[in-house]
């Protein structure tokens, strides 16, 4: 993360946190049908990408609900940003990084990078004390740390069954019952909400990689691990967009479903 960025991250958080709150399907949900396509043949799609159209596709009144989009000029323009950055930089770079690098490499890099951001999950385990969870990433991170060679093989999983706990600071806060405040599309970090973006500064701190001096490394390394967690991603976004009318709105209506059900599990 850029030092400018970071300031301005942390400027518009203060200035823009008292806008409105999210606000119930009822009074504000659209119909599923307004925001996806029905025109994709579900017959063509794999498995993962059926649970994706799923997760857009979410009817159940309890479970859905809008959030408040006070700057949404601001927000469609950034996303069209986003988008331009990943069709014309991160999606060729990924793709020639596919083609020289085996899945087996991508996986243990993978493997490495979940490793050592262990303190950003564990933090968040015992802050919602979830005990036995943080006691399962505990130790994940040290068989993987030793047995799994630094944390590019993932013994842990494989032979003792304990998998990565998917815990964050801005689940965190949802489990204590702050909302999300409003929705917020960043440049390189995409989708947001006001609360799930300061949970992503803490992460930030809980983030060895944020602590590598010079700064221009520390971004070289992150830059690097988006690349590598992109390189397992190539086509979900396609998806979205082939199957949404909005896509703005399916991005913005998934990204909410998707913490409400991590908060929520």
């Amino acid at each position: 993360m850029f030092p400018s960025l970071k300031l301005s991250l942390s400027i518009l958080i203060l200035f823009l946190w008292g806008s409105p709150a999210s606000v119930s399907a009822s009074e504000a949900s659209l119909p599923a049908g307004s925001i996806i396509n029905d025109s994709v043949p579900d017959d063509d799609l794999t498995d993962e990408e059926l649970d994706l159209l799923d997760l857009l596709d979410e009817e159940d009144d309890s479970e859905n609900y809008r959030i408040a989009d006070p700057v949404k000029y601001w927000n469609i323009a950034i996303y069209h940003f986003n988008d331009k950055l990943y069709f014309w930089g991160l999606k060729p770079l990924t793709k020639g990084y596919i083609a020289v690098t085996s899945k087996s490499i991508r996986s243990g890099v993978k493997n490495f990078f979940s490793n050592i951001t262990t303190p950003i999950r564990l933090v968040s385990c015992i802050l919602q004390l979830k005990i036995k969870n943080a006691g399962t990433e505990t130790a994940r991170f040290a068989i993987n740390s030793t047995v799994g060679i630094l944390g590019f093989g993932d013994p842990a999983k494989k032979y003792y069954g304990l998998k990565p706990k998917d815990e964050d600071l801005g689940q965190t806060f949802g489990f204590y019952g702050i909302g999300n405040g409003f929705y917020i599309v960043w440049p390189f970090f995409g989708p947001s909400s006001m609360r799930d973006s300061v949970g992503m500064i803490g992460d930030m701190f809980l983030d060895p990689i944020f602590y590598v001096k010079p700064r221009e490394a520390s971004i070289g390394i992150t830059s690097y691990k988006t690349v590598n967690e992109t390189s397992f991603k190539i086509g979900d976004y396609e998806i979205l967009k082939a199957a949404a009318i909005d896509p703005y709105e399916a991005l913005k209506d998934a990204y909410i479903q998707n913490r409400k059900k991590k908060i929520n599990e």
